[in-house]
């Protein structure tokens, strides 16, 4: 009796396996889309359309499941998940183009979705918080000079970007000035333009005004954790300046967030969110290639929503931005007590989930460490 030995392969290892059994090397690259599988939630669409959208996944070999209601007819919309290799969906798309109720324009979309590729390597933001009251490290670069030496630290240390912030965001944490916020600020922008300072610098703050003032001394992107709702000024001010924003996911303000946060679909409400965000941004004059997205660890989620996101973050893909992650020294990590270096240990182990995963931006407390981390990865 023959005994059969069977392993798995990963997507990735497919064009590599293809090459080892033999495959006909010409071919292999386009051979490898019959084996990479996706599955795509598509939201909201008519009876018609999810009925064409099914029969035509089915015709190719792939499948699509709808709400049971469409086959009854008692349902009037219904969401679809389509799922099928690479080379099915491929198929699929280009059959949209033929059929009507503007499923055209859904094969559009199906297609830009299988061209968004990865782009290679995650870049390191370093965290410089000039506040008395931010949750780890609260007042201990308050001090212009303590921060300024901060700063050529993060740096040395092999930062890519700096964010900079005046206001803590952190759980019931109140809103600053905007006076207050460029007194610490506007010194720390003059003294990197004195020195020569290249990495870019990115401005933490909601406040339109803040924004509009650091860019023109020197500031190159702006991080705001409202998503552009905060400050209804805002989005002008990323449009006028041409510049990268930060559009993050939060449920509430700083000051109610995380009183008994609550979702009926986390990841869901996390994506339209984002998508009512990044079109608001679009309307109003950004530009696409300026847009990063941010699913806000920690802004109105539970400890097991961050887990959750973390998991899951590559279905934010699809929005075809880079993606950002901040996680560092949070509350997730469950060690309240820990010192900061303890949990920077810890926050590296997570964030090694989050480079495996090639999330473009890992937002950090400890430059160092996490360059020693990308460094392995080399």
């Amino acid at each position: 009796m023959h005994n059969f030995i069977l392993r798995e392969l990963k997507t990735e290892d497919i064009l590599t396996g293809l090459n080892e059994i033999g495959f006909d090397k010409s071919y292999a690259p386009r051979a490898c889309d019959k084996y990479s599988y996706k599955n795509i939630k598509i939201f909201d669409l008519s009876v018609a359309q999810a009925n064409i959208l099914k029969q035509t996944a089915l015709s190719v070999g792939a499948d699509c499941a709808t709400n049971r209601d469409v086959v009854t007819g008692r349902a009037e919309k219904s969401d679809c998940i389509l799922g099928g290799s690479v080379a099915q969906l491929s198929k699929i798309a280009v059959q949209l183009g033929l059929q009507p109720f503007g499923l055209r324009n859904l094969g559009r979309e199906i297609e830009s979705f299988l061209s968004i590729e990865d782009v290679p390597g995650t870049k390191i933001m370093g965290i410089l918080n000039l506040t008395h009251n931010s949750f780890s490290d609260g007042g201990e670069y308050e001090n212009f000079e303590q921060a300024a030496t901060h700063l050529i630290k993060l740096v040395e240390d092999g930062a890519d970007i700096v964010d900079i912030g005046a206001e803590s965001t952190k759980p019931f944490a109140e809103a600053v000035s905007v006076d207050e916020q460029l007194s610490k600020l506007l010194p720390i922008l003059d003294f990197a333009r004195e020195n020569n300072i290249e990495v870019p610098i990115s401005i933490d703050t909601r406040s339109s005004e803040v924004a509009r003032r650091c860019l023109e001394a020197g500031a190159t992107a702006i991080n705001d954790v409202s998503g552009l709702d905060y400050d209804a000024e805002m989005v002008s001010v990323i449009a006028d300046f041409d510049c990268p924003v930060v559009i993050q996911h939060s449920k509430g303000i700083p000051e109610t967030m995380q009183i008994n946060p609550m979702y009926g679909n986390l990841m869901d409400e996390i994506f339209l969110d984002l998508n009512r965000r990044i079109e608001f941004a679009l309307s109003n004059g950004v530009k696409k290639e300026n847009i990063i997205i941010d699913p806000g660890i920690g802004f109105g989620k539970t400890r097991e929503h961050n887990f959750e996101i973390i998991n899951r973050i590559e279905e934010l893909k699809v929005f075809d931005c880079p993606i950002l992650l901040g996680l560092s020294r949070k509350s997730l990590l469950n060690m309240p007590d820990a010192d900061n270096y303890t949990k920077d240990i810890f926050t590296v182990a997570l964030n090694t989930l989050a480079v495996e995963k090639k999330v473009d931006i890992i937002r950090v407390h400890n430059v160092k460490l996490h360059r020693q981390l990308l460094d392995m990865f080399k």
